[in-house]
């Protein structure tokens, strides 16, 4: 037998070793192939749709929460009610912007592109979070998901939920390497003009807030500002940081995996209130399908997901 036919020989067994090599959900590369195929097919059907409830959300709640400041200096304002309403809008309005940062309301170079823009703007004043800074550090989480130095929400690991929670507090107090230290970190890395200017926003929004709170403080309104303000941002940071964060990727280490980076979970307190965060890997896996979709296109996609390693069995 010849050097070439013995090279031949032992290519082909190569290539069929590689093609029939298993990897970690038991599937050969062509199964796996496959698998791909469908599940691509199966996602297109739920991306897109009709967008604009979130843009109505976005402005009509932004207007009734701007209303409150007025209406509390002229003594018109229900305040226990105001601020029930003010943290429903800090934690809904992550959610309307979320939908901007993926430009799901309206793809560059689109007519509904200022939309998309105006929508992630309002979203998260609210939460003292410019859109800029939103959306550059959740695109990074999504490109460095689990990674211990770039991805920016790595910071929100914790052994358990009371940790979790505890943590959600504890990474925003003065002196503590928390998130806002990781983020400035992470834009220093990238060092890019848009990386500089989201740093400037956050600190003139920032600037804005103490200024509001101190000014209301000084005038007497100072019960007024923290129900509004102060006291719904910081609940609704921690929900946000628990339910978007912890819960769909605990824990974190070592699981950077396409399949692997999120878990699906059955969350005590519902689809709504969760902000539908049980069915995260299906917006890590396709963010172009929106929150309101998840649910569904998660259910179509199970049996793929479960076919793939990961585990389906919470719900």
């Amino acid at each position: 037998m010849t050097d070439q036919v013995l090279l031949a020989r032992d290519a082909i067994a190569e290539r069929d070793r590689a093609a029939f090599a298993l990897g970690p959900d038991g599937h050969d590369r062509y199964i796996r192939r496959d698998l791909r195929k469908e599940e691509i097919a199966i996602a297109r059907q739920f991306h897109g749709g009709a967008m604009w409830p979130y843009a109505v959300a976005a402005f009509g709640c932004f207007a009734i929460w701007l209303s409150f400041f007025p209406l509390a200096i002229m003594g018109m304002l229900n305040l226990p009610l105001a601020f029930v309403l003010s943290c429903v809008f800090c934690v809904g309005g992550y959610v309307t912007s979320h939908e901007a940062m993926h430009s799901n309301i309206g793809r560059p170079g689109s007519k509904t592109r200022w939309l998309n823009e105006a929508v992630g703007a309002v979203s998260t004043i609210p939460i003292v979070f410019p859109f800029s800074m939103a959306r550059l550090m959740h695109l990074e989480h999504h490109y460095h998901c689990n990674h211990p130095e770039k991805d920016p929400d790595y910071t929100d690991e914790a052994p358990n939920i009371w940790a979790a929670w505890y943590k959600t507090w504890y990474n925003r107090q003065p002196g503590v390497d928390g998130s806002i230290h990781h983020y400035k970190r992470i834009l220093a890395a990238m060092g890019t003009p848009i990386a500089r200017r989201a740093l400037v926003e956050t600190m003139v929004v920032q600037l804005i807030f103490m200024a509001t709170l101190f000014t209301m403080a000084w005038n007497g309104y100072a019960i007024e500002a923290a129900l509004i303000w102060w006291l719904p941002r910081h609940i609704g940071l921690s929900y946000i940081r628990f339910f978007l964060s912890w819960a769909p990727h605990h824990p974190r280490e070592g699981r950077m995996g396409r399949y692997e980076n999120t878990y699906v979970f059955k969350s005590r307190v519902g689809h709504v209130l969760s902000m539908g965060m049980q069915y995260h890997i299906v917006h890590h896996l396709y963010p172009g399908i929106p929150n309101h979709r998840t649910k569904a296109a998660y259910y179509a996609l199970k049996p793929i997901l479960k076919a793939r390693g990961v585990d389906v069995s919470p719900l």
